[in-house]
């Protein structure tokens, strides 16, 4: 009954997340956005860029490889997309002038996606032509099951001509055991995640045992190949269970890192740091948490109480 219960709360969370009138009224309410936003603090790294750098600073010095994300999707208009484009290589700038130890990441909704096709490519090739320059890595995020075939396809794209573009697959779609096979092929880095957003029942697998099984068998099979991976997961079975795979293979400490989300049992990613193994913090910051937030307690719904208890501190 417990984890039934749990699930519910999850399910509940994710769809509330894509509750696009929900997001604006919480955006437009300053009262209820700077309530909220206290449950949110602990999860990003600020509002703004420079906030953000301070907390990747630290971590550099702690010891993290970091991600930064500027958060937003499906902007609807040539404008927003440009002006979302030009944050991202201000993000790109900032890690190569203040030497940042950091990749970025991007959702493409956020730089023109639900526009056009020709615009999200001619912009996620601006940011990755200059973000090759300086060798940082530039990661595509995963998104709604609607529009993997556009995101895949922008990839494989973008990948043929710039070495720093990498892409998120979710192991949770029954889909990604053929787009596995084919990204394989690209030498770009494919960052694991087990899968976040609601589906039709019969495209993803629910989470439980079938779907650990199905994540590692995905570690397994790029470790086994050398090619470049993140294991981007909280759950401590399987980073237990990818160590034992890495001792199996030994790749070089370049070719995998363990990877998570800014806020969210950083204390086993320090563990995993300590013993030796590459380790990643991702940071996303700006005004758009409403979604961000919303997906972050779904992965546990009993951090709802943190929340609470974060407002009211």
């Amino acid at each position: 009954m417990e984890q039934e219960l749990l699930n519910m709360g999850a399910s509940a969370l994710r769809k509330a997340a894509l509750n696009h009138e929900a997001k604006e009224y919480i955006l437009s309410n300053e009262i209820l956005y700077k309530t909220l936003k206290k449950a949110a603090d602990r999860y990003i790294g600020g509002e703004t860029l420079d906030e953000t750098i301070q907390k990747v600073k630290l971590e550099n010095g702690n010891g993290f490889k970091c991600s930064i994300e500027y958060m937003g999707e499906n902007t609807l208009t040539v404008e927003e997309a440009n002006e979302a484009t030009h944050e991202f290589l201000r993000i790109v700038d900032e890690i190569k002038n203040q030497k940042l130890n950091s990749t970025v990441s991007l959702d493409l909704s956020h730089i023109g996606l639900a526009v056009s096709h020709e615009l999200c490519l001619n912009n996620i090739k601006s940011i990755v032509e200059e973000a090759e320059k300086y060798n940082i890595e530039v990661t595509i995020s995963a998104e709604g099951v609607e529009i993997t075939d556009a995101i895949i396809d922008i990839y494989k794209t973008t990948a043929q001509t710039y070495s720093n573009a990498s892409i998120t697959l979710q192991a949770y779609l029954h889909r990604t055991q053929d787009d596995f096979k084919e990204l394989t092929q690209e030498n770009g880095r494919i960052r694991m995640v087990k899968g976040a957003f609601e589906t039709p029942k019969h495209l993803s697998i629910p989470r439980g045992d079938a779907l650990d099984e199905r994540y590692l068998y995905y570690v397994d099979q790029l470790l086994s190949q050398n090619h470049k991976l993140s294991i981007a997961t909280h759950h401590s079975k399987i980073q237990q269970e990818a160590i034992k795979l890495i001792q199996q293979y030994k790749p070089d400490n370049n070719l995998y890192e363990f990877e998570s989300l800014y806020g969210i049992q950083t204390e086993q990613l320090m563990d995993l740091k300590e013993q030796g193994y590459p380790t990643k913090l991702y940071f996303v910051y700006g005004k758009e948490w409403y979604l961000y937030l919303c997906n972050r307690i779904a992965e546990y719904p009993l951090y709802l109480f943190r929340a609470l208890n974060d407002i009211l501190a």
